[in-house]
């Protein structure tokens, strides 16, 4: 495809060609979480990384995934074994021989990660003022806009270098990790300013009308408006605009009249009505629903005619004197009050084509409010302002910020720093007499400050409030930082790397810095300080883990059965962390990773384990392959298995059994769902995480000791859902067309209709049987498209070639937009005609039809990608060549047919009815199916239905959609969407950053190393959730212990259960001899005191049973017959089989000697033959083994695979899992946990 494109000067010199749109590729979800400015800006940017150890290479690492401009490194220190337990690109060689820097053994593996982003080493020994205030760095022609300090400075040349930052424009950003302390401080300096605060999405309303109250009512409440006064009010249509007090939004798309407010910035108000606290108002009723639908002076007058009311028959009730009338407040949250006193107001008014308020007085139809967040200007002090004068050091674990524990970080860090000014040195590892100067250092310190007020010291604090008096000084956590000063922990450096580069970030102006200091201390890892078990060392890779940690905790993780689900950022992150820690390096350890993708270009941009040149191998496999080459000594074995309940034969028993951890990497609720469910059963641990652009969350799930993961509700559907009549008929913001294009162009013509067609193609018979199970609305969809696709043949006579595609492609595009266009636009006027109303008012816009004879450019682009989809669906050879594709065209001399009204209805209802056209739908589907029952199928041309991939720019279907999305925009006169834009919302794309990848990943690295050590018998306390959004700021890190199991309420009383939890079970084992069902039916019964209704699959919600008292109860049913041939049949056998009354009604009529009787004694006996056969199979199944039961009723009833992966299953396990449905006497229904029933299969 030839493509003319003007690069931005953002891009670089150095970008050229083909790489500009692999570049574009790889930052996709990237883009989907910044925004495309913020991405453009990035490019500006410049970071200067000091120090190469853990925390400096995870941080270089996460900047150059994120496409920046450039990255220097600064790092002199000589390359030693135990570097290589945090920093993952230092090898063998580099330590061997003796003269490579830390800087010099990452520069080519970081280089690797991203060939956009230029990585250089600064060539100095010494940091200079000089290299710092470049303004050509690495030959940008720009200036450093950041530097990263991941490592301690001597004292005056940390502090000099943060004032040179400060004075100069440049972000400071410090991340340390000493020990199993971490601490990052963030200085934006003197001025930043945050353009958007959050980076959450700004609110796009429609207006579906717009009032002026002359006088406002009393009871009608905005903050700041008098009674009396004029007020504008606006109603939106969404239900909720989500808008706060002093919001400001742009007036856009404002017309007939109105044209002059657009582009114009207004402030709104909240609009609240005071309604008496007796009348109970539910305002999440329809009925309040639709009143809100009213205008707002006739939803005001029902309100002061329910006040008035309640207020008569409150002021009559002598009770009531002197008492005050009780109102609440209701939030009207569809509408808003327009503030025109205010600066903007003002503005707006002063405006010559605005005049007066009264130009809102003339609003018809249309109109947006496009939310805008002014920009925040901040102030940040410097660090060595900070560090003396922060009197409550923020702690990542809350209760910990709460109690002050930061002041002991704080004074910690200052008192490292004195030490070195004072020897020259820092603290080494283990050095008693190093710890005993630092904690005098420390409390020096804090004496000295105590008198003067706002400094950091040991002074009492509670709630995070300092209280000024003084308190002891925890010397143990001083000195334990000292002593560990000189160690990193891979976890802790993964969660500094993240959050470090993330802050870096925000020098783009998105996102809000935190405030300045975050510190986070895990005393739980320190548990044992034998001399013998943290030493002596003797340069192992693992020194700092078995300095913190222990040789024992060494020789534990060596031996850890790890299965990781997952191989994607997360999956990366985790396979990098377990073999920096020697996971699965032991005789018995191993890691298992699964994962069914393949590395695609859009990965590249988080998924740091892999290259250009592993794409489209599995993420698994060459994931396995880094990390083995980085630690040769992990035990892992690659798979690309789903793990699900179709592949317990390969994760079986013996595989969950053996496990000492399960460890979550996946995308998706579902297969969420179903690992916890497995390590519910199994009582296994499992470790959960999850990111969504900035955001992300973690959470440690311990046997028996914490909430589940399904104990929460969350699903994979959680978009608000837009009425079908708007999508089809009524549009009014850019995503409903969007979604118009992907859920009916899309899926119709490319996905759904090629589908059904060659299902029909294959098999007309298999496919009428299978539209008899079909919903109404879903056969007439079938058969049309099917109907459809057999005339786009007869009309080609014959086999479709590529000009048929183009004929197909254009007679789609008239329809679509232009004779569907003039039919609407025709209803709608005849509706006006006849009823006297005006139609297109509100959110309805009158549409436009394309014109073939006065093209616009999408137009071409249309037939381009249509035509082209659908020679892939006609498997014909597409035409890419853009010259060739006009020839083909110009020759085919396109005509567009005169219009005229068509004799379908059009649906102009405003409710969600997909089936508005469904009134003589009956009659036609019948017509069709007839007339697809004459066709010869065999003589069709096969079909190929698209399978909808938004990564793959040589399928036409996101081009597809873009040009059929601003099409439809086109023709409803809505803002065109980018794109990228219709790429993000149609294929769903889930915003994802390395930065927020690694901060996590990092936190539950360390909440490994605690499973490790065995914490959990010291109760789940010890261990940590996570819920933080790097965007907004250091209020939002919040880590919290995990919550305990839900109770379950059993029903029963003492002394039995009456809770448990999900991860209890019932065992009952008959390993010698099996219980038949009747007598399991009568242990439950009797163990729990209960009436059994039924038994069954364990999760099965479909109506299959091995025990159901409505079948036992069939075993009272009889049927009989007198001496004169008379039925008598009992009352249960009519609901089994209701044909049979009326029989037994006429052989009760009948006289003995009809001849007739014959036939209804016929259907009777069959009937009893039917029922004594159903009280055999039952008394069978009831008498005999449980197991045997299991086998029957759930056993497969087709041949084949999915029979010989049950007999797989089954035969490989010697248990069954049951639920049971039971209630108490009192029929009282009554909850018990999983049934696991264990028995000895029979050779």
């Amino acid at each position: 495809m030839e493509t003319n494109l003007t690069w931005g000067e953002w891009m670089g010199a150095h970008k050229t060609g083909n790489l500009v749109d692999n570049e574009s590729e790889r930052i996709d979800r990237q883009k989907a979480a910044f925004g495309h400015d913020t991405i453009a800006r990035l490019k500006d940017l410049n970071v200067l990384i000091v120090g190469c150890q853990g925390v400096g290479v995870e941080t270089a690492k996460n900047l150059i995934l994120s496409n920046v401009g450039g990255v220097v490194l600064w790092d002199t220190t000589i390359c030693k074994e135990f570097h290589r337990g945090s920093n993952f690109y230092v090898t063998p060689e580099n330590v061997a021989s003796g003269d490579v820097t830390l800087a010099d053994a990452s520069l080519g593996e970081l280089r690797s990660l991203n060939p956009f982003c230029r990585v250089e080493i600064l060539g100095s020994n010494s940091l200079s003022d000089e290299a710092l205030l470049s303004n050509d760095v690495l030959g940008t022609r720009r200036p450093f806009s950041a530097v990263v300090v991941t490592q301690l400075l001597p004292k005056q040349a940390l502090f000099h270098l943060n004032e040179i930052a400060r004075t100069n424009g440049i972000v400071f950003i410090m991340a340390l990790n000493n020990g199993v302390t971490s601490s990052i401080f963030s200085d934006f300096g003197p001025r930043h300013e945050i353009s958007d605060a959050t980076g959450e999405p700004t609110q796009t309303l429609a207006v579906s009308n717009i009032e002026i109250l002359v006088e406002k009512p009393k009871l009608l409440e905005v903050s700041g408006a008098k009674d009396g006064e004029k007020v504008v009010i606006v109603t939106v249509a969404q239900s909720d605009h989500g808008l706060e007090d002093g919001d400001v939004v742009v007036l856009e798309d404002m017309r007939e009249g109105m044209e002059g407010l657009n582009g114009k910035c207004v402030t709104v108000k909240r609009v609240a009505i005071a309604s008496p606290t007796a009348a109970k108002v539910d305002t999440r009723g329809v009925a309040f629903k639709t009143a809100l639908q009213l205008p707002t002076a006739s939803v005001i007058s029902n309100f002061e005619r329910q006040y008035d009311f309640y207020k008569t028959t409150f002021d009559e009730d002598e009770v009531n004197a002197n008492k005050k009338f009780p109102v609440r407040t209701i939030t009207i949250f569809n509408r808003l009050a327009l503030v025109l006193d205010d600066d903007n107001g003002n503005s707006l008014l002063s405006d010559p084509q605005v005049a007066s308020i009264d130009i809102f007085g003339r609003y018809q139809s249309g109109g947006l409010l496009n939310q805008v967040r002014p920009p925040i200007v901040k102030e940040y002090r410097s660090l060595a302002d900070t560090l003396e004068s922060t009197p409550v050091p923020q702690m990542l674990r809350g209760e910990d910020w709460e109690l002050g524990k930061g002041v002991e970080v704080h004074l910690s860090i200052a008192a490292v720093l004195d030490f070195h000014e004072s020897h020259g040195f820092w603290p080494r590892l283990h050095n008693k007499d190093d710890e005993n100067e630092v904690v005098a250092a420390a409390k020096k310190i804090s004496d000295k400050r105590k008198e003067i007020e706002g400094l950091c010291w040991s002074q009492s604090i509670q709630y995070g409030f300092p209280m000024g008096e003084p308190r002891d000084l925890d010397e143990k956590r001083i000195g334990r930082y000292a002593r560990l000063f000189s160690t990193e922990l891979t976890g802790f450096c993964a969660f500094l790397g993240g959050a470090a580069a993330q802050e870096v970030i925000k020098a783009s102006g998105k996102f809000t810095p935190i405030e300045q200091w975050v510190h986070h201390d895990e005393e739980a890892l320190v548990v044992d300080e034998c001399q013998s078990n943290i030493g002596p060392l003797f340069g192992s890779r693992y020194d700092h883990q078995i300095a913190i940690m222990g040789k024992d905790f060494q020789a534990r993780a060596a031996n850890q059965r790890v299965f990781l689900v997952g191989c994607g950022a997360l999956g990366c992150e985790y396979l990098k962390g377990l073999a920096l820690m020697g996971i699965g390096t032991g005789k018995d350890g191993k890691i298992w990773v699964t994962d069914m993708d393949r590395i695609e270009v859009s990965n590249l941009s988080r998924q740091f384990l892999f290259r250009q040149n592993d794409v489209g191998h599995p993420k698994s496999v060459r994931g396995a392959m880094v990390v083995k080459r980085w630690n040769p000594n992990v035990n892992i074995e690659a798979l690309e298995k789903k793990v699900g309940d179709d592949s317990e034969d390969f994760f079986n028993d013996n595989f969950w059994e053996s496990l000492d951890v399960c460890w979550n990497a996946l995308d998706n609720v579902q297969a969420r769902q179903y690992t916890d469910a497995r390590c519910l059963f199994y009582s296994k641990p499992l470790l959960e995480s999850g990111t969504l652009g900035t955001k992300c969350n973690h959470e440690v799930i311990l046997p028996f000791r914490t909430s589940s993961y399904n104990d929460g509700k969350e699903s994979d559907d959680n978009e608000a859902q837009i009425a079908m009549c708007t999508l089809r008929s009524f549009p009014y913001l850019p995503k409903h067309c969007i979604e118009f294009a992907k859920q009916a162009y899309f899926a119709d013509y490319f996905e759904f209709g090629p589908d059904v067609y060659e299902t029909f193609r294959k098999d007309p018979m298999a496919f009428f049987e299978q539209l008899d199970t079909m919903e109404p609305g879903e056969q007439s969809r079938s058969l049309r498209m099917i109907k459809s696709f057999i005339d786009l043949q007869e009309e080609a006579g014959g086999n479709i070639d590529f000009k048929g595609c183009v004929r197909i492609a254009f007679n789609r595009m008239m329809k679509d937009f232009r004779n569907s266009i003039l039919d609407l636009c025709h209803s709608a006027d005849e509706m006006e005609k006849s009823s006297g109303k005006k139609f297109w008012t509100g959110t309805k816009r009158r549409p436009r039809p394309i014109d073939w004879n006065d093209p616009i450019p999408e137009l071409m682009e249309y037939l381009y990608s249509t035509s082209n989809l659908y020679a892939s669906i006609w498997q014909v050879e597409v035409v890419r060549s853009r010259e060739e594709f006009q020839k083909i065209v110009d020759e085919m001399k396109l005509e567009q047919h005169q219009w005229e009204p068509s004799n379908e209805k059009v649906d102009l209802s405003e409710g969600d009815n997909e089936d508005g056209e469904s009134g003589a739908a009956g009659e036609d589907d019948e017509k069709l199916k007839g007339d697809l029952y004459k066709v010869d199928a065999s003589k069709l041309q096969p079909a190929k239905p698209q399978e909808f991939e938004k990564d793959d720019d040589l399928n036409f279907h996101i081009d597809f959609l873009t040009v059929a999305t601003n099409l439809r925009s086109w023709n409803y006169d809505i803002k065109a969407s980018a794109r990228h834009t219709v790429k993000v919302t149609a294929g769903r794309i889930i915003p994802a950053l390395a930065t927020t990848t690694a901060m996590v990943c990092g936190l539950v690295d360390i909440e490994f190393c605690k499973l490790v050590m065995g914490l959990q018998s010291q109760g789940s306390e010890k261990f940590l959730n996570s819920n933080i959004n790097l965007a907004a700021g250091s209020g939002n890190f919040t880590t919290f212990a995990p919550d305990p199991p839900v109770p379950i309420s059993t029903g029963l009383e003492a002394p039995h259960p009456e809770t448990f939890t999900s991860w209890d079970k019932i065992e009952i084992s008959r390993k010698t001899k099996e219980m038949s069902v009747e007598e399991l039916v009568n242990y439950i019964e009797k163990s729990f005191g209960v009436t059994v209704d039924r038994i069954f699959l364990h999760g099965d919600t479909e109506d299959k049973a091995i025990y159901n008292a409505l079948d036992k109860k069939k075993l009272e049913w009889d049927i009989t017959f007198d001496e004169n041939g008379k039925a008598t049949v009992s009352d249960g056998v009519f609901t089994q089989w209701p044909q049979v009354r009326m029989a037994v009604q006429m052989l009760g009529r009948l006289p003995p000697t009809s001849g007739q009787r014959i036939v209804f004694k016929t259907q009777v006996e069959k009937v009893k033959v039917s029922l004594d056969q159903t009280k055999d199979s039952f008394m069978k199944r009831f008498t005999g083994d449980v197991s045997t039961a299991y086998r029957e009723v759930y056993r497969p009833s087709e041949e084949g695979e999915k029979q010989d992966y049950f007999d797989s299953v089954f035969t490989g396990r010697d248990y069954v899992t049951f639920g049971v449905d039971c209630h108490t006497e009192s029929k009282e229904d009554i909850t018990l946990p999983c049934v696991k029933y264990l028995f000895s299969h029979k050779n």
